[in-house]
């Protein structure tokens, strides 16, 4: 089979041929339709991403695809079944084996492409405003990088819950989509002084900030006091010291999270999520946003949409074509 295979960090990573692989214990293989890109994918090429595998490993952490073959102790999901799944890695490939008790049947009404980047995005989004950030209706959510792959799940569900959304984003296209998601406030991280924004209307209650950097400062300066913010990930590339001093006198929390750790040590709150999430979904809540759909043999023209932030909202990889 093809996969897009890591075969080391000092090494871009390469379509190759591969042997389709068989299921261990509890495991099933799925005849992949897509994959859901993530930023991590880009850390985990380098090696540098928590729970890198050693090479050589497919990259592609969450897919949706058709349950072909199974190990015998298997009862569901049914072969024939077209499921979602967060494996951590597998996913860039025709075929891939994953976890059955992981997997969640996908609903007629949402496609291969929706289902594959779904698992992540919204996860993240979702535990990390309820569970973390405890996000309560009538509060202001400040979103960092908005209309991002995670950014613009937050506020999209930010608005379900009931909050008052401000979405930072560069430009107006970009804005335009955080719009169109949900957003009440407007504001453009390449322009406006995000911190005095933010302030004239009124600060925020919980920041959600997968970006790092500068703006993590600034929003940290227009928190209201007993604020909360949600630290997801540092897209920028800079990871930002906290100011315990800021902390202190603002009386607020800085709060890390981190979707893949809840799958080890709650993973019963992540399936419950997941499945909340669906049915936001079917109840029309919810309308996800894929930006790009490109063939496997363009995975790594995928992966630099991500790295030079032109994509919004998910990119995926159809592997069951070429180009």
């Amino acid at each position: 089979m093809r996969a897009f295979q890591v075969t080391g960090f000092q090494d871009e990573p390469t379509l190759c041929d591969i042997p389709t692989p068989a299921p261990a214990a509890g495991e099933v293989v799925l005849k992949i339709d897509a994959c859901g890109l993530n930023f991590a994918d880009l850390l985990m090429a380098k090696g540098t991403y928590q729970d890198t595998p050693e090479p050589p490993f497919v990259l592609g952490m969450e897919v949706c695809g058709t349950v072909v073959d199974a190990s015998i102790d298997v009862t569901s999901p049914a072969m024939g079944e077209r499921v979602a799944v967060f494996g951590g890695d597998g996913g860039l490939a025709e075929y891939g084996v994953f976890p059955a008790d992981k997997c969640v049947v996908v609903p007629d009404t949402m496609s291969s492409e929706v289902a594959a980047g779904f698992f992540v995005a919204y996860g993240t989004s979702h535990l990390a405003l309820t569970d973390r950030a405890r996000l309560r209706a009538g509060e202001t959510l400040l979103v960092l990088g908005a209309a991002g792959g995670v950014g613009l799940t937050a506020v999209e569900i930010g608005k379900a819950l009931g909050a008052t959304v401000i979405a930072v984003a560069r430009g107006a296209d970009k804005q335009a989509i955080a719009k169109a998601a949900g957003a009440d406030h407007l504001i453009d991280s390449e322009t406006a002084d995000i911190t005095e924004a933010v302030k004239a209307l009124g600060g925020a209650d919980v920041v959600y900030d997968p970006v790092g950097g500068a703006g993590f400062k600034a929003a940290m300066r227009a928190t209201k006091p007993k604020g909360r913010m949600i630290v997801i990930g540092f897209a920028s590339g800079d990871v930002p010291p906290v100011p315990a001093n800021i902390i202190l006198v603002k009386n607020i929390d800085v709060i890390g999270f981190y979707w893949g750790g809840y799958l080890k040590f709650r993973p019963d709150l992540v399936m419950q999520s997941i499945r909340d999430l669906m049915q936001m979904h079917a109840d029309g809540k919810l309308h996800p946003h894929v930006s790009h759909t490109l063939p496997l043999d363009r995975a790594a023209e995928a992966l630099e949409l991500l790295r030079t932030r032109k994509s919004t909202g998910k990119v995926v990889v159809n592997c069951a074509s070429l180009s």
